[in-house]
């Protein structure tokens, strides 16, 4: 993985301010790191079963192409990186009346 220069301005015309656009962005990143993380065990899942198969060599490699297929995929920060520079995120701030909705239900 090799390392790139941003550009700050640029992060930052996507949001009010650099610190909005990092935590939008940290926020989308967990989101995608959690999505692949249970497509990853949705899909190793299916070897479970086959406990005295796993020594075949043809469920090893099964299993090598799956989890090589999700290690060369871009890291989940570079991915929400992209797409916020693109403009392909959405958010929106709380407002007050959400603030006030999220109290009332926690009663």
């Amino acid at each position: 993985m090799s390392i790139k220069t941003l550009d700050v301005d640029a992060l930052a015309a996507h949001a009010d301010n650099i610190y909005e656009a990092v935590a939008v962005m940290s926020k989308r990143a967990r989101q995608i790191a959690s999505a692949t993380k249970s497509e990853l065990d949705n899909k190793l899942a299916y070897f479970e079963g086959f406990e005295p198969e796993l020594e075949d060599p043809r469920f090893q490699e099964e299993q090598a192409r799956i989890s090589i297929e999700f290690e060369t995929r871009p890291s989940p920060t570079e991915t929400a990186v992209e797409e916020m520079l693109s403009g392909d995120v959405y958010y929106r701030q709380a407002t007050d009346e959400d603030e006030d909705q999220v109290e009332e239900d926690e009663f």
